[in-house]
């Protein structure tokens, strides 16, 4: 039987899919990325937020209407392991995101006509563990791959469901990591993106401190690896060992994904995240790191965010002025503290205070995109469009949630090459020029 696999959510449940790609190749089982060839079709879901459950649901559907042997894993299926199946009797299998490692033998069990119908192996305590025995078979292979180093969350904020779906942080060893980036170079990967629930604690649980300034450093060895990233640093965790890190190596690029969620102080109490002003960290990570880039996100009309509360922050971003920033309309989730809670904000008012504080963002972004303009700054090739322009990307922009640099060339080049760049204009989001 032809498997194959959808994947929905972030980079952290696409390292998951290839995961499972990779313990069925091992078996020898017969994968296709095309699910119409299929004879049975992997949905790996997602449920951070409503509309992404909405998106694995319809994924659920289709693939029910063209008659497939489904088996739903991840998030949803971990969250909804008792309504799922109700509401969708023609799943055949569900796995929760900890139980990865059981894809073959339900595989196997489906494959087998005598299985029972319905298979269901999901963890009532999630505990995730990344198999380190596993050879990830990628879906997508480019300039860019995704590492996970660690999983899981130690952390309960008040709108985040996560640690109820993956279980205590759980941390990877050092050596494993990099070997994994060793053979990512080798398949000519010349970006490596760390990520993690937060990848600032990484180390914590097996080593007993911080270790993500280590691991940087042991990863800016390997020869062929040019740009190392690494996102979701949680705000109390940034520290100085890792600012001067980040300054002193080479290959470390100087941008930062720091997701603040808000900047009134009450309204971070009730979220259950650090306290503290971030107008002194902000100013800590730029004065310590030279040409940094700083990315952010924010949540509004969490339960109970008043228009000063928001007018707190909207001030805050209008004065910080961050380089690239993303806004998320609060979503209610069942499970989650906010759930529960009072003064639960209007759509309409999360709707108008999202679309006030993009539009504020997309002037600073303009202004930010202008000061590129005559400077020749290094970008990785990405692509290219039908007219034969270079799709790129500057070290201060991560894939797929950030701007591009679109550039003209006189030469041949192939994704994955660094060539500097000498920006000729600029709109809100990205950069226009030509290799030099």
């Amino acid at each position: 039987m032809k498997i194959a696999l959808i994947n929905h959510g972030c980079p952290k449940n696409l390292v998951d899919s290839e995961l499972m790609l990779g313990l069925l190749a091992q078996k020898g089982h017969d994968i296709t990325l095309e699910p119409e060839s299929s004879d049975i079709v992997i949905i790996n879901t997602c449920s951070f937020i409503h509309d992404a459950e909405k998106e694995s649901v319809q994924s659920i559907l289709e693939m029910a209407q063209d008659g497939k042997k489904i088996i739903v894993t991840g998030c949803l299926a971990q969250k909804y392991k008792d309504e799922l199946k109700e509401a969708m009797p023609e799943i055949n299998a569900m796995i929760g995101p900890s139980d990865i490692n059981q894809i073959v033998d339900i595989v196997e069990a489906i494959e087998n006509e005598n299985a029972e119908k319905y298979i269901s192996k999901i963890s009532e305590k999630p505990e995730y563990i990344y198999p380190e025995t596993v050879e990830r078979q990628q879906i997508t292979m480019g300039a860019s791959s995704y590492i996970k180093i660690a999983d899981g969350c130690n952390y309960h904020c008040g709108y985040c469901i996560i640690p109820q779906l993956r279980g205590e942080y759980h941390s990877r060893p050092i050596e494993k990591i990099v070997e994994e980036a060793k053979k990512m170079a080798d398949k000519g990967v010349t970006e490596i993106i760390l990520i993690a629930q937060d990848t600032t604690s990484y180390g914590i649980d097996l080593y007993g401190k911080q270790m993500l300034p280590k691991l940087l450093s042991e990863l800016n060895k390997i020869e062929n690896i040019s740009w190392i990233r690494f996102m979701y640093a949680y705000p109390s965790q940034v520290s100085d060992e890792l600012l001067d890190t980040m300054a002193k190596l080479d290959k470390v690029v100087k941008y930062i994904d720091l997701p603040l969620q808000h900047y009134d102080k009450d309204v971070l109490k009730s979220m259950r995240r650090p306290d503290f002003d971030y107008v002194d960290l902000i100013k800590n990570i730029r004065a310590k790191v030279p040409n940094v880039a700083i990315r952010t996100a924010f949540i509004v009309g969490y339960p109970g965010e008043t228009e000063e509360q928001f007018n707190k922050l909207y001030d805050f971003v209008k004065n910080i002025k961050f380089d690239r920033m993303g806004v998320f309309e609060y979503s209610r989730e069942k499970n989650t503290v906010s759930y529960d809670m009072k003064d639960q904000i209007p759509e309409k008012v999360k709707k108008a205070r999202y679309n006030k504080l993009m539009a504020l963002q997309q002037g600073i972004s303009t202004e930010i995109n202008k000061k590129y303009i005559g400077k020749t700054i290094p970008c990785i090739v990405e692509g290219f469009t039908d007219d034969g322009v270079v799709i790129m990307r500057s070290e201060h922009d991560a894939p797929e949630i950030d701007g591009l640099v679109y550039a003209t060339c006189e030469n041949s080049v192939v994704p994955g090459d660094i060539e500097n760049v000498k920006i000729e204009k600029s709109d809100e989001y990205d950069l226009f020029g030509k290799i030099v």
